[in-house]
């Protein structure tokens, strides 16, 4: 199998997970209600979409307080950082049909 689309990873060919990706590698991290209102995303659908990527090691999920108020940060790991580079490097050659190195 030699077409690049073989190569996409599936834990991020999600739309809504590619969005989440996406958005974290713009920014060192991101608060968890920045992000549902960025990729216009209910609460529980990107509850879900980050459980996936935190299982595969993509995203890094921090707990804490703001005065008293619970709150979550997202950023992406070095693994996952490295996932979106290969992913969207992947993309451009089905786009822009770049041979396979």
């Amino acid at each position: 199998m030699t077409h690049p689309r073989h190569a996409l990873d599936e834990v991020i060919h999600a739309p809504v997970r590619l969005s989440i990706m996406a958005a974290l590698a713009a920014a060192e991290k991101a608060d968890f209600r920045f992000l549902r209102d960025t990729i216009e995303v209910s609460d529980s659908l990107l509850s879900k979409h980050i459980v996936i990527l935190e299982e595969a090691g993509y995203v890094h999920v921090e707990k804490g307080f703001v005065g008293k108020r619970p709150r979550t940060w997202l950023s992406l790991t070095p693994r996952g950082r490295e996932a979106f580079t290969k992913y969207t490097e992947v993309l451009r050659q089905i786009t822009e049909g770049i041979p396979r190195a």
